[in-house]
């Protein structure tokens, strides 16, 4: 379940990046409603994630794919250059994400429930 969090969270990222695009000095209400929703949705799905895979995998995965779909969806929706190199280099970001995922493990916060939540002070 954690991983399916990670990618919902990585699609709301494309949302977000996309809604930038439509913001219009944020004067567009609707661009600007969607923006906010998507950041807050793209971050409460990391958080919920990074609570069982390790941080550095869960981030590097979830700016992977904003990457990655940013990309396509300026490609296909903004006309923005598909060439074969930038084709190759999305390849190269998704093969990364696959690597972490396959050598992520298990999290310290699983592992040990001591460390999973660290106290802040002064709340």
């Amino acid at each position: 379940m954690p991983w399916i969090h990670l990618i919902l969270g990585g699609c709301f990222e494309v949302g977000f990046t996309t809604s930038l695009r439509y913001l219009d000095g944020f004067k567009n209400l609707p661009a600007i409603a969607a923006f906010l929703i998507c950041v807050a949705m793209s971050l409460l799905f990391l958080e919920i994630a990074s609570a069982s895979i390790p941080l550095g995998t869960a981030y590097a995965v979830w700016t992977g794919m904003g990457a990655v779909g940013t990309v396509l969806i300026g490609m296909v929706w903004f006309r923005e250059p598909a060439t074969i190199i930038r084709g190759l280099l999305i390849l190269g970001i998704i093969c990364c994400a696959i690597g972490l995922k396959m050598t992520a493990g298990k999290s310290a916060t699983t592992s040990n429930p001591e460390v999973a939540r660290v106290p802040v002070s002064g709340r």
